[in-house]
């Protein structure tokens, strides 16, 4: 090595006119080339707001991707496997919602200077976040016509709208391991939001006494709880992002903005693991 320069080893590729190359893999052709500012002239920080958009949607792809194999482990009584797939959608949802800081680096006079550039577009609009709510339990019918006008969209959607969500895989599993888990409960209509089953705590009480003797199931509700928390956190932190950078104002795809983000907050994907907690006494035979 001479200065500060590193010779290329001569074992390194450099032709590939034959081969597939770390860009062909990744399509940058494409990816790089997907960023599209509006604003004319193209403001300087609309290529911000763009990419962290972006980057969000393929992070929540993949949190789809994994917790559709989560709900498959669950129905194949694999939890190892499930446990895994959990663990990962816990390390996005910290990703994404560590991006937030990003973004709040857009001051609201710089983002006033593009933001009519966005029409009518909006994160509501998001399908994938609609996917992940309703893999979750936050199932709502109504929001299928917010797609419409998009077949294979609304086709997607409205299939996990019909189908059981994670927490109904994961209760079944547990029925299938003796616990007591009421047949009105495994027999629900799937395509309603969930709603607490306060008859569903006496099962969880007997997880959450005794952890040793079911330390995986109890070690499943854990990591939803988990996951629970880090989707209010990432909720959480869109909402104070939103504040500082444009108040109070209407959403630009005609929510309330700010209020109506708030009210999201209040909802729950497992209620069930967090009542418990106020039933727990402490470890059997202490």
């Amino acid at each position: 090595m001479t200065g500060n320069t590193r010779p290329i080893e001569a074992s390194i590729r450099t032709d590939f006119r034959d081969e597939m190359d770390y860009g062909s893999y990744l399509g940058l052709d494409v990816l790089l080339s997907a960023q599209h500012p509006m604003s004319d002239p193209p403001h300087h920080d609309e290529l911000l707001f763009i990419i962290q958009h972006q980057t969000t949607e393929l992070w929540l792809k993949l949190v789809v991707h994994e917790l559709l194999a989560v709900r498959r482990y669950l129905d194949a009584d694999d939890l190892s496997r499930a446990l895994k797939g959990l663990a990962r959608v816990k390390h996005i949802q910290r990703t994404i919602t560590e991006q937030w800081s990003v973004l709040a680096t857009l001051t609201p006079s710089e983002y006033a200077e593009f933001r009519g550039s966005l029409g009518q577009s909006s994160g509501f609009q998001s399908h994938q976040y609609r996917a992940v709510e309703f893999l979750l339990g936050n199932k709502n019918a109504g929001m299928l016509q917010v797609f419409r006008d998009k077949p294979e969209v609304h086709a997607q959607l409205e299939q996990l709208l019909g189908e059981p969500t994670v927490y109904d895989a994961f209760l079944r599993l547990l029925a299938r391991r003796g616990h007591e888990v009421p047949a009105g409960i495994l027999d629900r209509d799937v395509t309603q939001a969930w709603t607490e089953h306060p008859e569903l705590i006496a099962v969880f009480k007997t997880i959450y006494q005794d952890p040793h003797a079911y330390w995986e199931l109890y070690e499943a509700c854990e990591d939803l709880v988990d996951i629970e928390d880090a989707f209010q956190l990432w909720r959480f932190r869109h909402l104070r992002t939103v504040q500082r950078t444009i108040g109070f104002k209407t959403g630009t795809g005609g929510s309330s903005g700010a209020s109506f983000l708030k009210r999201a907050l209040d909802l729950t994907f497992f209620p069930e693991l967090i009542s418990v907690r106020t039933e727990i006494d402490g470890p059997l035979g202490a």
